[in-house]
């Protein structure tokens, strides 16, 4: 079983920047799609950046520009870097790897909070 554990959340306020890590348990993200998603209060989950396997990176309307996503797979860890973060940036932030090409997720991390305030 896959482990996805994210780590760099915290207190910023806007303007700032927050760059997320996550490690996994194994050498997957070089062969699997990978993703961070977010979950506001009060709102859906909402996909925020994915890489294919093969590197080809998705980012959300509202995060372009300021959101990167990238991997190192010889330390099997995902990253997204936030610049110039908003207060509606604020979430729980998740990683998660794998699954089908436009299917959902299979493993997913514990999430870690962003707040950022005004």
């Amino acid at each position: 079983q896959v482990q996805l554990a994210e780590s760099g959340g915290g207190s910023v306020q806007a303007g700032g920047s927050l760059k997320l890590s996550c490690a996994a348990s194994g050498n997957i993200f070089s062969l699997c799609k990978v993703g961070w998603h977010r979950q506001a209060p009060g709102k859906e989950r909402e996909l925020v950046s994915s890489m294919s396997a093969l590197g080809i990176t998705h980012y959300a309307e509202s995060v372009k520009g300021r959101f990167t996503i990238s991997r190192d797979n010889a330390e099997n860890t995902l990253y997204l870097q936030m610049n110039s973060l908003k207060t509606e940036d604020t979430a729980v932030y998740y990683c998660a790897a794998c699954g089908p090409k436009y299917g959902a997720f299979t493993y997913w991390g514990q999430g870690t909070q962003v707040t950022v305030s005004s």
